[in-house]
């Protein structure tokens, strides 16, 4: 945006907020990197309010604390004579060469005193460091603001600005993740209305499955970024301290460790929210799948995701997945074939493999033993349900959309096969080659985007000739466009993909004239 304005000859400040999370990950750096190569003007404000601690943390503690000295020199360094002296330090003739020296080492010094080896860093990369500064002290702040922005030669600027979350509401300041993501909550005490629910969270599930197969498999480790709580892996950690790798908000690095774990000979599950893996695919492609690693990926929060919104709706993993030649990709339909598959995936060790499992509650299946799965036959599906009209596939938790469908249909009087496909690579063909001989109707239903099971099942149906004769096939997915915020049903209403949904595009395809206000009723 700053190269665009002084090409298009404006001189409007741009300005750029990130936080600390942001200095775990690599495309900060590159920026930063080509804003002080490019040498245009740029503000950068960098907010660290201690939820990802900077990379300069590990090498000199905690940051400085933000007290009278650090202010004074944060409102010297931006003072306008301060800029100028400084710019004629370092480049007029009319000053001994020892003169400018030391007002170059003076400002080096003054700079590192604050700012530490973050002032360095930022230094190297060409950008005009000026902080710490107290984010809670207006006056301050405001202060340096305008003397930045009054300096219109200054070139690429970072702020560092240092908060507190939650300052100011002490239910918040006091909370252990300073209350960053919440539901309804009381706001005078803080206390959060959560409902209860006798099943756990299909995330708490992986983890206790997947502890279970680490107690018999020393192999098996266990890598997040920066997600423990999210993807349930602190509880791993707690029990295999040493199995356990937090590398930080860096996904991409995240996949090409656990790449390098498992050509080693280690079993690394690397656990990562559906959405949050779009930003490691380079990795996945060119350092796990083209290897054949047999890195294990957990995708949690694949599908939709209510609250959180499109940000982290998880709806394009089986398809970039899928694609992938040496991948086997799994979905369950419940918490127990979670288990199942995490054991699927700890066994084959010749190739790497993924599973998707949702936000929320698994549906009160019965668990296996001590929550230990068993290894399923790669590539097989099972009938659940076994019907001679309609074949309903459902792939992951759709499966229980499906079996609600055709109790509709059953009411109806239209006979169903409810199927779960476990496998969208390998595709059970054997399966889908019976299904389509002996039924009139096959309709699939996932929880992902176009391209992804459904698309898979149509290329074999149509290489196979299962598509030039009498058999109406759909493939029912999320539709293309992102869904807003609410409640997962209100969102799986909005998609098409409620069980009364899946029963209306089967009884539009039989041949049977129905009343258009029974169809409509099923799909609102």
């Amino acid at each position: 945006m700053a190269v665009a304005r002084d090409l298009n000859g404006r001189d409007n400040h741009v300005i750029s907020v990130i936080g600390d999370g942001a200095m775990t990950g690599g495309q900060a750096y590159e920026a930063m990197n080509n804003a002080g190569f490019l040498d245009t003007n740029l503000i950068i404000i960098l907010n660290e309010n201690e939820q990802v601690s900077l990379p300069t943390a590990t090498v000199d503690g905690p940051a400085p604390p933000v007290g009278a000295l650090s202010k004074a020199l944060a409102r010297l360094h931006t003072s306008s004579k301060f800029h100028q002296l400084r710019e004629v330090a370092k480049s007029t003739k009319q000053i001994e060469s020892e003169a400018r020296e030391f007002a170059s080492q003076l400002d080096t010094y003054v700079r590192g005193m604050v700012g530490g080896a973050s002032a360095c860093l930022f230094e190297e990369l060409g950008l005009f460091y000026i902080g710490p500064v107290d984010g809670h002290d207006m006056e301050d702040l405001v202060h340096i603001l305008k003397s930045v922005k009054g300096m219109p030669t200054l070139g690429p600027v970072l702020i560092h600005v240092i908060t507190e979350k939650g300052k100011g509401y002490h239910p918040a300041e006091v909370a252990a993740d300073k209350m960053h993501g919440v539901v309804k909550f009381d706001p005078k005490s803080g206390k959060q209305l959560k409902s209860k629910t006798s099943t756990l969270s299909y995330t708490q599930y992986f983890a206790e499955s997947l502890i279970a197969e680490a107690e018999v498999d020393e192999k098996i480790v266990a890598i997040h970024a920066a997600m423990g709580g999210g993807t349930g892996l602190n509880l791993f950690q707690k029990r295999f301290p040493e199995r356990c790798f937090d590398v930080g908000i860096a996904e991409q690095h995240a996949v090409t460790f656990a790449a390098g774990l498992a050509a080693e000979g280690c079993k690394p599950f690397c656990a990562i929210y559906s959405s949050f893996l779009q930003r490691g695919y380079d990795q996945v492609a060119h350092d796990v799948d083209l290897q054949k690693l047999p890195v294990r990926f957990a995708l949690d929060r694949a599908g939709l995701v209510g609250a959180d919104g499109p940000t982290h709706c998880g709806a394009f993993d089986t398809t970039f997945m899928a694609c992938l030649p040496n991948m086997v990709v799994m979905a369950p339909s419940d918490e127990t074939e979670l288990m199942h598959m995490i054991a699927t995936a700890a066994a084959i060790d010749d190739r790497p493999s993924c599973f998707r499992y949702p936000r929320g509650n698994g549906v009160g299946s019965i668990l296996p033993p001590n929550n230990k799965g068993t290894p399923l036959e790669v590539g097989k599906g099972r009938v659940l349900k076994e019907g001679s009209r309609v074949a309903l596939v459902g792939y992951g938790t759709m499966v229980q959309s499906c079996m609600e469908a055709a109790k509709v249909l059953e009411a109806h009087g239209i006979s169903t096969t409810v199927v779960d496909a476990r496998f969208c690579k390998p595709l059970d063909g054997d399966l889908m080659r019976q299904l389509g001989r002996e039924h009139e109707i096959l309709i699939t239903v996932e929880e992902g985007s176009v391209g992804g099971f459904g698309s898979h099942v149509s290329h074999f149906l149509g290489l196979n000739g299962l598509l030039d004769g009498n058999l109406k096939w759909r493939a029912m997915t999320l539709p293309d466009m992102y869904i807003n915020h609410g409640s997962q049903k209100d969102q799986i209403a909005m998609a098409g993909l409620s069980s009364n949904h899946i029963a209306a595009t089967a009884l539009s395809l039989t041949n049977v004239n129905w009343d258009s206000r029974l169809l409509l009723s099923l799909q609102i």
